[in-house]
């Protein structure tokens, strides 16, 4: 064997193991029963493989579609100020003649306040006196900021449903998709999705005593849960706070952002420690690495495990991950946090994102609220200064920070950000607290297990279906060769699936319809190939001849025929909405495997076979 060839075959063999190993995970995954997927939930190991597989979607293991879409209307109205019927009906009827048309709300506004000739500057004071092309682009400012606030809601509430691939878009200007795959409980995600916000600020518990207190009566209350002797837990198995006024970023009047904090240790599973060897400490927050994140949540939900925190405390987790041991590995943050809240988000009038700070140059949110919320934050911040206080929506920590000064007014400067884009995302929060973006299901559809599971059943059974004939057509049709492609085609599916699980894609009915015909333009690419070589022992060539003949002749062909399906999927793929996106990927992936295994694989094979003797007859 010539080095050449070794060196294709190794390939070859390169191939195929990359391909099992980044299957692995998947394999095994839908290979387990319940009961063996609950004990990977509780070591952890779950959250780690569920990154390497692939998903069903939506339609294949059942859940939930909603639309939701902001109700302009009310939003609109609920601006205007001393109203009368003339602009409440031009609201209305501007909105209906939109919908008729299919035209855009503002436009048609505009075009109707201008027929109207009246001073919108009138019915909206709260966007100070201007012309009506002002007013109108503030209103429609607003509109937008109400759809980026529900959207962040909807965000921060998935999590609650435990669904491992929520799809989460926008649909146009004010709309909101959101599909829960894999739900039981589809009332009380709709319950959920469309409740008003929770924002609250909350006071961190800085007391490190308290904080070990808490850190080893979950251990002993998880240990018995595992059934373990409790007695070796140890008063200092927990490592000590390690908290530096030098360590904290602050704010510039008030809060600090507290994600820079000192580590004292690195967990590894003890079974005496079950809780605190996963974690790690420092300044009085729990740092948890994102592997373990899943299976702590799992075992801080058990009731016995909560009853271990204190009645004048809670636990909250942080939504943003840190690399903050310098080693690669994400952590999350768990704060101890006072049960209670100081105050809640309702007095929030406005939150902006902006550059200032001290040096002019920094990342930084605005806040100011109303007369009763500015009278409660001057006692809260004047009776804590030096601790922090936590910006909490719907339950979990969106920033940590140091109270720095008194605040008499309200106004509060908040810094740490790291750039306009968390800037931004932290002011929609706070905005989303002081008013809820009034969203209506548009439209909901539910598709229950059984009936995903007959659409797996189905779509399975079509692309076996499909694909057996094509095994057998191919043999029939082109005998040895036909063989030899088939073994390819089975590499090309084997391939693309390994794909889409290093993606960690979701797989829906579209893509697995982007299977099917990535199995026919494979079999379109050994078809010309053995056409070729017909054609070229037609002619009286040897069969080495042909078969190098027929590749060579073919490839030409063959790579514009499928650039250009890869071009159609990569368009689809970029201007489509999620279930043409499922169809464009698995297309995509598949048709550029389908290239390799044709071109390179099956004359791999083909070159296998002429090399130790001369062949005089080709079974094709």
């Amino acid at each position: 064997m010539s080095g050449t060839l070794r060196m294709r075959v190794f390939l070859v063999v390169l191939l195929i193991g990359a391909a099992a190993y980044m299957l692995r995970d998947t394999i095994s995954y839908y290979s387990m029963n319940d009961a063996q997927k609950e004990a990977l939930i509780e070591s952890g190991e779950m959250e780690k493989m569920r990154r390497n597989i692939i998903h069903q979607g939506l339609d294949l293991q059942g859940g939930m579609h909603v639309v939701l879409e902001v109700d302009l209307e009310e939003l609109i109205k609920t601006r205007v100020s001393d109203g009368d019927d003339l602009i409440n009906d031009l609201i209305t009827s501007s909105l209906k003649q939109a919908e008729e048309e299919e035209s855009g709300f503002f436009s048609t506004f505009k075009a109707n306040v201008a027929a109207t000739n009246i001073r919108l500057a009138r019915y909206f004071p709260v966007y100070e006196k201007g012309p009506n092309g002002d007013v109108l682009d503030a209103l429609e400012s607003d509109a937008k900021d109400a759809v980026d606030r529900a959207e962040e809601i909807i965000r921060n509430r998935v999590d609650q449903f435990g669904v491992s691939e929520p799809t989460i878009q926008r649909q146009g200007d004010w709309r909101i998709i959101v599909e829960l795959a894999g739900i039981s409980n589809q009332a009380q995600a709709r319950e959920l999705i469309q409740a008003t916000a929770l924002l609250e600020f909350i006071l961190v518990q800085e007391d490190a005593q308290l904080l070990n207190e808490v850190i080893r009566n979950i251990d002993k209350a998880w240990a018995a849960d595992m059934g373990e002797d409790t007695t070796t837990v140890k008063p200092d198995a927990t490592a000590a706070d390690t908290s530096s006024e030098d360590l904290a970023p602050s704010l510039a009047d008030v809060l600090a952002g507290d994600d820079g904090d000192s580590l004292s240790i690195t967990g590894t599973g003890d079974i005496s420690r079950p809780f605190s060897s996963l974690i790690n400490i420092g300044s009085n927050t729990i740092w948890v690495p994102e592997e373990n994140v899943r299976s702590i949540k799992y075992k801080l939900d058990k009731p016995n495990i909560a009853a271990s925190i204190p009645a004048d405390s809670r636990l909250a987790w942080g939504v943003s991950t840190r690399d903050i041991t310098g080693d690669g590995r994400l952590h999350r943050a768990l704060y101890l946090l006072k049960a209670t809240a100081e105050l809640n988000g309702d007095v929030v009038t406005d939150a902006r994102e902006s550059l200032g700070g001290f040096s002019g140059a920094e990342f930084v949110v605005h806040l100011n609220m109303n007369d009763e919320g500015s009278r409660e934050w001057t006692k809260i911040t004047a009776g804590n200064v030096g601790k922090r206080i936590a910006i909490v929506m719907d339950g979990n920590v969106h920033m940590a920070g140091v109270i720095r000064d008194r605040i008499a007014d309200g106004r509060t400067q908040i810094e740490g950000m790291n750039d306009l884009q968390d800037a931004k995302k932290l002011a929609v929060v706070l905005r989303a607290g002081a008013l809820p973006a009034p969203m209506i299901i548009e439209e909901e559809r539910t598709i229950g297990a059984s009936l995903g599971a007959d659409s797996v059943a189905s779509s399975m059974k079509a692309t076996l279906i499909g694909f057996v004939l094509v095994i057998i057509f191919m043999v029939v049709y082109y005998r040895g060769a036909g063989l030899v492609a088939d073994f390819a085609l089975f590499l090309n599916l084997t391939f693309t699936l390994a794909v889409l699980s290093t993606l960690n894609a979701t797989l829906t009915l579209p893509g697995i319809a982007g299977l099917i015909l990535t199995v026919g333009m494979a079999v379109d690419a050994n078809v010309l190939i053995f056409e070729r070589i017909r054609e070229e022992l037609r002619n009286a060539k040897t069969v080495k001849k042909s078969i190098d003949d027929g590749f060579n002749r073919a490839l030409t062909t063959i790579v514009d025929a499928n650039l250009t399906t890869i071009l159609a999927a990569g368009v689809l793929w970029q201007f489509g909405s999620g279930t043409i996106k499922g169809f464009a990927t698995t297309l995509f992936w598949g048709i550029l495997t389908s290239m390799i295994t044709a071109i390179f694989i099956t004359r791999t094979v083909f070159m296998v076979l002429t090399e130790r003797k001369t062949m005089t007859k080709l079974s094709i």
